[in-house]
């Protein structure tokens, strides 16, 4: 195992070997890129989106490449969290990483019991993906709205004992009040961004590219808006960012750090490049070396803004 001393932190009580983390969605459940990836190395697996049922997913192309970029609509497809607990969780422990599991729900009692049976040892943290329509109260997408993100938050954190952390959407005016509210609300961390909405159409069909009309663009094209919106989170609450959203190397991340994230993780670049969390290791490790810094954690929020 390779020793990254200088990266070594922890976050919500999770011993890390390095602030490095994989996105949901982008990873699978962490086992499909053993042979690339040494998987104890990282701060943590975002596994795949997990739900109360089996979902079978969206019809038509699910996934488009765009300039910088890709754009999905997958719809969260997965096997349900009884297969997850039973099958998933039991063979992924021998890889001796942090599991994180992002859930999903239509409902805010949907993400209280996704909470409760995932409070199992094997499971490091919860992630809540706000970014879906609550069935119950019109579609009103859960991470658009403060009030609806604070009561999913509030109903996981009354049914585990895991840390919570909040996935937010950058689809939203202020990012400012929605990670306030997560706060207030009780979590333990933030991570941001999910993917923005975007839509491509075929000129020469005139159809809509995705079976789903629109999708979530994500890539390095959504770098910038990321790092606002984390440098914006960080000097609006006191709890730790894991910042998101374009991340393809070291650089990238170091970006992350200044704008105020304790954490990041890389999403598209996974499949780009299966290797690239630990080309960012060795590239961050090389940083900070080269710059004379002794911890990752005393580059995090110091952007200099004169």
């Amino acid at each position: 195992m390779i020793q990254d001393k200088a990266l070594h932190t922890t976050l919500c009580g999770i011993d890390m070997q390095t602030p490095v983390l994989t996105a949901s969605g982008t990873f699978g459940f962490g086992e499909e890129f053993a042979d690339f990836v040494d998987l104890s190395r990282l701060g943590g697996v975002m596994v795949k989106g997990t739900t109360l049922l089996p979902r079978r997913g969206n019809d038509g192309v699910r996934i488009t490449e765009t300039p910088q970029g890709m754009m999905n609509c997958i719809g969260l497809e997965n096997p349900g969290v009884d297969v997850f607990l039973k099958e998933t969780l039991p063979r992924i422990e021998k890889y001796k990483m942090n599991v994180i599991v992002n859930i999903s729900g239509s409902a805010v009692e949907d993400y209280g019991e996704l909470a409760a049976m995932l409070d199992v040892p094997g499971v490091a943290a919860i992630e809540l993906n706000v970014s879906c329509p609550n069935v119950k109260d019109g579609g009103i997408v859960f991470g658009t709205d403060p009030k609806m993100a604070a009561a999913v938050t509030e109903a996981a954190k009354k049914r585990t004992s895991k840390p919570v952390i909040l996935k937010l959407s950058p689809n939203v005016s202020d990012i400012k009040v929605m990670a306030k509210a997560g706060e207030d609300a009780g979590a333990d961390a933030i991570s941001l961004i999910n993917t923005l909405m975007g839509m491509e159409i075929n000129i020469e069909t005139r159809k809509p590219t995705l079976g789903n009309i629109t999708g979530g663009l994500s890539g390095p094209c959504v770098r910038p808006v990321a790092v606002r919106m984390v440098w914006e989170a960080h000097n609006t609450v006191k709890i730790p960012i894991i910042g998101m959203g374009g991340i393809s190397n070291w650089r990238d991340a170091v970006e992350f750090f200044l704008a105020g994230a304790s954490a990041v993780a890389v999403g598209t670049a996974n499949f780009v490049d299966p290797s690239v969390t630990m080309k960012i290791c060795d590239g961050l490790n090389f940083y900070l070396k080269t710059h004379k810094i002794k911890s990752i954690r005393d580059i995090v929020g110091k952007v200099d803004i004169g």
